[in-house]
C-alpha cells in the first residue's frame, strides 16, 4: 500500500504475478543475495534466470521488488529496485480453528491464509477427532500447520504471514475471547447470521470454527460467558476445513479489510 493509501499490485508485463520468496530481514535498495533454502528453490526449482523479477517478503509487511542479475546453482544475485511496507488491516481476524483429522486441518489453515486470516490458534475442542499431545507428535502437527501458513502466504503473495500459535484448551480460548474486541462462534443453530452481526471497525475479531463433531453446549456456554456471539454463515452447513475461508470472505466484504 502506498503512502496515499492505494494498494500496490505488482505484475509482469504478461499479467503474471511475480513469485514471492521469504527472507529473515528485508534488504535495502541495491545488490543482495538470495541464498539458503529459498535461494536454492528459486534457482533450481523455479529456475529463475538473469533479467527475471521476483518479490522478497519478510513475513511482517515488508516487500521488495528485485531483478535477477546473476544465477548460481543454489542462489541468486539480485538488484533490489524498490522496498515498501504494507500495514495490517484495521480489523485483524484471529481464527480459533478446532483440530481436524488428517490433512483437512492443514487445508483449513491453507484456505484461511489465502482468504486473509491474520493469526491462527489451534483449538483442542472436546469433540475433536484429532488429538495433539504435548510431545513430539503434537509438535510435528503444529509445525505442519505453520509450514502450511507460510507456503499459503507466499502462494497468495501476502506481505504478512499469519502466526500459528500453540494449541489452546476451551478455558484458554475463553481467556482470549475476553480480551478480544469481538468474537464470533460459527454454529449451525444460531439465529443471527454473519451478514447482520455487529462487527467492530478495528481491533481484533476472533472467529471460532468447531470440529467435525460440532461444538458442545458446554463449550458454547463457556465462550458466550466470556463475551462471544454465536452466528451462522447461511442456510447450509460447511465442513470444519472450509468454514473459516468462507467466513473470511464475508468479513472482507462486510468490513474495510478488502477496501
Amino acid at each position: 500500500m502506498d503512502a496515499d493509501g492505494a494498494v500496490r499490485l505488482v505484475f509482469l508485463s504478461s499479467g503474471v504475478w511475480w513469485a514471492v520468496f521469504t527472507v529473515e530481514q528485508l534488504p535495502a535498495v541495491g545488490p543482495t543475495t538470495l541464498d539458503g533454502p529459498e535461494g536454492k528453490h528459486a534457482a533450481t526449482v523455479r529456475r529463475l534466470r538473469v533479467g527475471e523479477h521476483l518479490l522478497l517478503s519478510d513475513r511482517a509487511g515488508g516487500m521488495a521488488r528485485c531483478e535477477v542479475v546473476a544465477a548460481a546453482k543454489d542462489s541468486l544475485e539480485l538488484a533490489v529496485a524498490e522496498t515498501w511496507r504494507e500495514p495490517q488491516p484495521a480489523l485483524r481476524v484471529r481464527l480459533a480453528q478446532a483440530l481436524v483429522k488428517g490433512d483437512r486441518g492443514e487445508l483449513a489453515v491453507e484456505l484461511a491464509t489465502e482468504a486473509g486470516v491474520d493469526a491462527v490458534v489451534p483449538w483442542r475442542a472436546s469433540r475433536c477427532v484429532a488429538k495433539w499431545d504435548d510431545g513430539p507428535r503434537g509438535a510435528k502437527a503444529l509445525a505442519r500447520w505453520r509450514s502450511t501458513a507460510e507456503q499459503a502466504a507466499k502462494q497468495a503473495r501476502r506481505a504478512w504471514t499469519p502466526q500459528v500459535d500453540e494449541p489452546v484448551s476451551t478455558k484458554q480460548l475463553a481467556g482470549l475471547v475476553s480480551g478480544a474486541d469481538a468474537t464470533l462462534v460459527l454454529h449451525e443453530s444460531a439465529t443471527e447470521s454473519l451478514a447482520s452481526a455487529d462487527l467492530p471497525d478495528s481491533g481484533e475479531l476472533i472467529l471460532v470454527v468447531g470440529p467435525e463433531g460440532g461444538i458442545t453446549g458446554e463449550e458454547l456456554a463457556t465462550l458466550t460467558d466470556a463475551g462471544a456471539h454465536v452466528g451462522r454463515l447461511g442456510p447450509t452447513v460447511l465442513r470444519a476445513s472450509t468454514a473459516a475461508a468462507v467466513a473470511l470472505g464475508a468479513l472482507g466484504v462486510r468490513t474495510d479489510r478488502w477496501s
